[in-house]
């Protein structure tokens, strides 16, 4: 996957202030339905919140504050297979730090990283140990906000996948690590497959395929030990429900992304509303999405979806993924030695036993809070955990000269 002009170009966010005035302008002018009363969340985001919420998002979030704490971290694009890439690529201040990229998913963005950029690239400063540095790069995936949107069909995480080792390269990384959680675990998990040469180590806070599926049979569960079988029951249920309560945005992105775009580009409230459920009902929260995260870092992620229009085309990885020839199909093994950060309110309980029939697992850490959004919910024990595990492969590094 080479192109004829592999330059990269510097980027800085520069919203254009009628872009803003017009979003304004919109939600002045939002249209609320209906609601049944007393349903709380069960039949998606509540009016009075969303109302409460819109309202912040109008007349006191502060997008130019935001703005600026983004262009503090060095930004870039490059063309990659077609696409236009934007990264962020913060170089570490310890010369011989691990090079390690990071991928978030969605309805997520590079604005999941804000809160465990700094303690990884540059550990002395925030009281860490040098050594456990890191050389960041933190990709947006083809078709979400900055890197959006894509211009042809196909995007799914396996191309994802090769455009980002592509990435690397050109950044001059031989040798590097890799992080992601939703659709970044997948694509993390990808690189490590087909690129064992240069992957040190995967670290993952989601592990695709490792939940069950299928009610455990009697056989399996009488290899396992009590808790295990627990956690394996425990599984199958969360799974259940999740078929039933919490499915309908992914078939509906993998179905009729075009459908849906219409109505989250028009919409800011639509946007907000679209995105802003999956944090409640995605995290370890209890009554609202900001009992797990901050409500400024909410909105900028989902600034990053309005203002560079790309609900749909960040949608179209589902569609790509549900027909890809490959899917429906079990994983594939991958041989590079992996990491599971396991958070208790993950959309999934991951099963070891499951894991380990197509991953090589080295580590697998087991945490009492946090849930999807890790590196926003529990940023420092995310970061703790990325640091352990490749901190095993100091080992292997070759001292840079640096």
């Amino acid at each position: 996957m080479t192109s004829t002009d592999e330059s990269i170009h510097a980027f800085r966010i520069d919203i254009p202030q009628g872009d803003l005035d017009d979003l304004h302008a919109r939600l002045d002018r939002t249209r609320w339905p209906d609601e049944l009363p007393g349903v709380g969340w069960s039949y998606g985001i509540p009016r009075d919140y969303l109302k409460e919420l819109a309202r912040y998002w109008r007349h006191e979030y502060d997008w130019r504050a935001a703005e600026a704490r983004m262009n503090a971290w060095p930004q870039f694009t490059t063309t990659i297979d077609g696409a236009n890439l934007h990264f962020a690529h913060i170089r570490s201040p310890e010369p011989d730090a691990t090079p390690l990229i990071m991928t978030h998913g969605w309805p997520g963005s590079i604005v999941e990283f804000a809160e465990v950029a700094g303690p990884l690239s540059d550990p002395r400063a925030h009281g860490g140990d040098p050594s456990d540095a890191f050389h960041l790069v933190l990709p947006s995936i083809p078709g979400f906000g900055l890197s959006g949107p894509t211009r042809e069909t196909g995007w799914e995480f396996r191309r994802v996948a090769a455009a980002f080792a592509e990435l690397m390269r050109r950044l001059g990384y031989d040798r590097y690590g890799a992080q992601g959680g939703d659709w970044g675990a997948a694509i993390s998990r990808e690189l490590g497959r087909t690129h064992t040469d240069r992957i040190i180590g995967v670290h993952l806070n989601l592990l695709p395929g490792s939940s069950a599926t299928e009610e455990p049979h009697a056989d399996e569960l009488a290899a396992l030990s009590p808790a295990e079988r627990d956690r394996a029951l425990a599984s199958f249920k969360r799974g259940q429900e999740w078929s039933r309560d919490k499915q309908g945005y992914a078939d509906i992105q993998s179905t009729r992304p075009q459908t849906l775009a219409y109505a989250l580009t028009d919409s800011p409230v639509g946007q907000l509303a679209w995105v802003a459920e999956k944090f409640k009902e995605w995290t370890d929260s209890r009554d609202r999405p900001e009992d797990a995260v901050d409500r400024n870092q909410l909105l900028t992620n989902v600034m990053l979806y309005w203002l560079t229009g790309t609900a749909g085309s960040s949608a179209r990885i589902y569609y790509e993924r549900a027909h890809a020839a490959y899917w429906g199909s079990a994983p594939e093994t991958s041989t590079a030695p992996t990491a599971l950060a396991d958070f208790p309110q993950e959309n999934f309980i991951p099963l070891r036993h499951i894991a380990e029939r197509t991953n090589n697992i080295v580590q697998w850490s087991e945490f009492d809070r946090g849930g999807h959004f890790a590196a926003m919910e529990v940023p420092e024990v995310l970061v703790g955990d990325v640091r352990a595990f490749f901190r095993t492969f100091r080992r292997l590094r070759q001292p840079s000269g640096g």
